[in-house]
Formats: structure tokens, C-alpha cells, sequence
């Protein structure tokens, strides 16, 4: 750039041209994508950008947009395509009479595209979403501090298969990654993969391991979204900054390598709850609601007593 510090303001956000990046600044407002405003901020080297683009848009404006190189940005690759273009962050839309400066900056921006610019990223190279975050969805509430996500699940939505499982505790190290589908969808979910799996859950395990449910909703590695739960705006930065964990963060390969089980202490899945006094009102209900399912045959004597037992002695 020509100078550090020249700004263009559109339409919902601004943006901010440094000597080796550029510093993309989110309005808040009643109209701003509510995406937008979840993010505030964000810091978009040069080297994670792949091309750059000027064309027309709609109702007399005109849209600058900056595409990031694939496996750059952990937000853009939770995403994975499924975001309209109206909650796309690297969509910068202006007035048309501003089309002529717009031109300069996206021509100036072109001159800084590195030679690898097509190339995708062996890192991320854009900051991820920063915890502590957490969401509600349909069956559970998911919360993740930076170093583990829980699963809370919700009596009224929770299958189950979560039930039996119990509420869910993963250490990022035993995650390799997330699967995000939109809440924009009907059958919108979060599912962590974790450490040997590979990108198919369903398809994980051999000999006498179990494998991963195919549908999300008896996963309790994953939560589902339903209408009104697990809007973009909450469950994708979460994704973005779980999947930024799990991948070591700026500065570190995407692809993240096998690691030595001496040197990574792995916390295992835990199939009860967190650690702590829970609220005995909240204890009988749940005491309540594996009763009906008992009484309904979805869970076996063996399974209500125990279940029983380990809800008793958190009180």
C-alpha cells in the first residue's frame, strides 16, 4: 500500500489498509449482518488472500471482495461455502460513486497478492475467533473456554442416546478438527471430529470399537440446530475458534500431524458432568425425565439405576 492507514467505508463495515494487512472493522447497527457484528474486528494479512475483486451490485453499489486462500482462515473454512453473501465478512459493499477509489484499493490490493496467492495455506494464517464462547442449540448448550468444549444437553431435546451418554467434555487435544452445517438448514449441526477419525465419524472405528452415529442427533460428540437455536452468528465463530484450537492456532499447519500418545495427555470423553456442586433442581428433573424413558423402554434397568446413581452423587 501506497499508505498506512488509508480507510474505505461502506456499506456495514470499513476497511482499513496496512502496510501487510488489512484491518476489516464491522459497524453495529440494527441492519448490520448480526455475523458482523459477533465478529467486530478482523486482521486479514496480505498472504492469506487469493484474489481480489471489483464488480457491480445491487440498488446502484458496487462490491470489492477479497477471497481468502483456502485453509487460511479457520472462520471461512468452518464455514465451508455455506454462507450467503450478505454474511460473507470478505464482501466489502459501497456506494457506486465511490467505484473509481474502490478500483484503486482493489488494484492496490492485487499488487500485494503473494506468487503462492492460488495456492492453499499450510496454516491459518487469520486469527480465530477468541474464547470464551458458547452457544445454545436445540438439544444442548455448547461451551468452549479454549482449552475444552462441553455439552450440556437440554431434557426437552436431547435424544436418548445423549442421555445415556451423559453430558460431554472434549480437551482440544483430542480434536482434530469441526463439521458445521448451517442453522440456515433444515438439519444444521456442530460435530467435533476428533483424532483418528478422519473427515467421515461414521465411518470411524475397528474391531470391537463403536463407530460414531451417522445422524448427529444421537452423537454426543455433536449438537443439532432446530428453528431459533444455534443461529450463524453464535454457532459459527464458535466453530471457527474450536477449529483454530484444534489446529494450533495462527502460525501452525492446517493439516494437523499425528502426535506421540506419550507426549499428548489426552483427557478422555467424559461421560458425566463437569466438575463441581450441581443444582438439585436441575439433578431431579433430569432424575424425572430418564424416568420417562425408562417407563417408555428406551432405557434398560440396568441403565436407569446406574444412570440414577451417577446423578444422585452429584448433588
Amino acid at each position: 500500500m501506497s499508505r498506512m492507514g488509508d480507510v474505505l467505508a461502506g456499506i456495514h463495515a470499513t476497511w482499513e489498509f496496512e502496510s501487510d494487512s488489512v484491518l476489516i472493522r464491522f459497524e453495529r447497527g440494527i441492519r448490520t449482518p448480526k455475523l458482523f457484528q459477533a465478529l467486530g474486528e478482523r486482521r486479514v494479512p496480505h498472504a492469506a488472500l487469493a484474489s481480489v475483486t471489483l464488480t457491480p451490485g445491487k440498488r446502484g453499489t458496487v462490491v470489492l471482495h477479497a477471497t481468502p486462500r483456502p485453509g487460511a482462515d479457520p472462520l471461512m473454512e468452518a464455514a465451508s461455502g455455506q454462507l450467503k453473501d450478505g454474511c460473507d465478512p470478505y464482501r466489502l459493499v459501497l456506494p457506486a460513486e465511490r467505484e473509481t477509489l474502490a478500483e484503486y484499493y482493489a488494484d492496490e490490493l492485487r499488487a500485494m497478492l503473494l506468487p503462492e496467492a492460488k495456492v492453499p495455506a499450510d496454516r491459518f494464517l487469520v486469527t480465530a475467533p477468541q474464547a470464551p464462547l458458547h452457544f445454545k442449540a436445540y438439544d444442548g448448550k455448547a461451551s468452549f473456554d479454549g482449552s475444552q468444549v462441553a455439552f450440556r444437553w437440554f431434557w426437552t431435546g436431547a435424544s436418548s442416546a445423549k442421555w445415556k451418554a451423559g453430558d460431554q467434555t472434549f480437551h482440544i487435544q483430542e480434536l482434530n478438527g469441526v463439521e458445521w452445517r448451517s442453522p440456515d438448514v433444515f438439519d444444521g449441526y456442530l460435530r467435533l471430529l476428533l483424532r483418528g477419525e478422519g473427515s467421515d465419524p461414521a465411518a470411524a472405528g475397528s474391531g470391537t470399537e463403536p463407530r460414531r452415529p451417522a445422524q448427529a442427533d444421537q452423537d454426543p460428540a455433536a449438537v443439532v440446530f432446530g428453528l431459533g437455536y444455534g443461529p450463524v452468528h453464535e454457532s459459527l465463530p464458535f466453530a471457527a475458534a474450536v477449529l483454530g484450537a484444534a489446529r494450533g492456532g495462527v502460525g501452525v499447519p492446517t493439516t494437523a500431524a499425528p502426535v506421540e500418545a506419550a507426549a499428548m495427555p489426552v483427557a478422555s470423553v467424559a461421560s458425566g458432568t463437569t466438575a463441581g456442586r450441581r443444582d438439585p433442581a436441575d439433578i431431579a428433573e433430569r432424575i424425572r425425565h430418564l424416568g420417562d424413558l425408562h417407563e417408555a423402554g428406551l432405557v434398560t434397568d440396568e441403565e436407569f439405576s446406574a444412570k440414577k446413581a451417577e446423578l444422585l452423587a452429584e448433588l
